[in-house]
């Protein structure tokens, strides 16, 4: 019966083939492009997860506190950022990757707790409906990622809620392991593996499952604490990943920063003040591509800089003049 009824799911599942775009986040691109998506133009948008509602919906319902993500897409839930189905943004947007803390916390079910991101492979079946769309993406030969992480990593192979459920959501998967400093790794679907442990019925090697693909998963499960993380790249098993992740915004830093500067700076709303200037100056504002918007002088008349004009996201302060060398990073709501 179960084997019927996972054969009726898999055949009402989209098919679709296409080129899985490598994503690098210092790209600063919001959305995965994964070449499988479909109508609905729901696919590769980053979204997280976590123990409470798989464990409180398809394990029991057991109570537990449950654990949580914390990245700076926490902003989206402010009344004036208004972010919709897209909160990771300017996670993307600030840490060119998907970064944050991972606060995992103990609770009454005997697994370990655990949080993570993934984004959908083809997306919604429909644009009002929870069910995932599958498709084929056998073509990539696996997986590749770029990252950092204090714990580790489990990337899941996601089938979509109907079947993922009936294995308890032991999914195929290969571990990255926690590493301190940039690495990468790369998997053929062969090296997807359910958990040693699991005893259920329902079986699935990568392979099999990268046939019929909803999602991406990025899961992190150990005992309770806090780990942070960063995934900065993921695409398919071609070696385009990078081997280090790319951080531009302090690469720029780093260039223009010479020696310390007295100047410090405040944002109020939207609106920048600066302390320290005793000449004048000259203060640059650039986006996240390194395009000036805002370029002004600055001194004892004028230490203020109106950004309302700004559209939300992060930028890089960029102050120079005699003896005066500051480059600072800010977060426009």
């Amino acid at each position: 019966m179960k084997k019927i009824m996972l054969a009726a799911l898999c055949a009402a599942s989209a098919i679709y083939a296409g080129t899985f775009e490598t994503w690098i986040g210092a790209d600063y691109a919001t959305r995965v492009e994964t070449g499988l998506g479909n109508e609905t133009d729901t696919y590769g948008i980053w979204y997280d997860f976590n123990d409470y509602y798989e464990i409180e919906t398809y394990m029991g319902g057991k109570s537990r506190p449950g654990s949580w993500l914390y990245t700076v897409s926490e902003a989206c839930y402010e009344p004036e950022y208004e972010c919709v189905d897209y909160y990771f943004d300017p996670v993307v947007e600030y840490c060119a990757a998907i970064c944050g803390t991972a606060h995992l916390r103990e609770g009454a079910p005997t697994t370990q707790p655990f949080v993570g991101v993934a984004f959908n492979v083809v997306g919604k079946v429909s644009k009002d409906s929870p069910i995932l769309a599958t498709g084929d993406a056998s073509a990539w030969g696996g997986l590749c990622v770029t990252y950092s992480s204090e714990a580790d990593i489990y990337l899941e192979l996601g089938l979509g809620n109907a079947i993922d459920s009936t294995m308890n959501y032991a999914l195929p998967a290969v571990k990255l392991p926690a590493s301190k400093t940039d690495n990468r790794v790369i998997a053929s679907w062969s090296d997807f593996k359910q958990p040693s442990g699991y005893e259920g019925s329902v079986k699935f090697d990568g392979e099999t499952a990268a046939k019929q693909l909803a999602s991406i998963k990025f899961k992190i499960q150990a005992d309770s604490g806090d780990y942070d993380f960063n995934i900065c790249a993921v695409g398919p098993k071609d070696g385009t990943c990078p081997e280090k992740c790319i951080l531009p915004w302090l690469e720029q830093e780093n260039k223009i920063a010479r020696g310390v500067s007295a100047i410090k700076t405040n944002l109020n709303g939207r609106t920048l003040g600066f302390t320290g200037i005793k000449s004048t100056a000259t203060v640059e504002v650039m986006n996240s591509l390194g395009q000036v918007v805002i370029k002004r002088a600055i001194g004892n008349s004028a230490q203020t800089l109106n950004l309302a004009a700004l559209k939300a996201g992060v930028y890089l302060i960029h102050v120079v003049g005699k003896s005066t060398n500051l480059v600072r990073k800010i977060l426009l709501k």
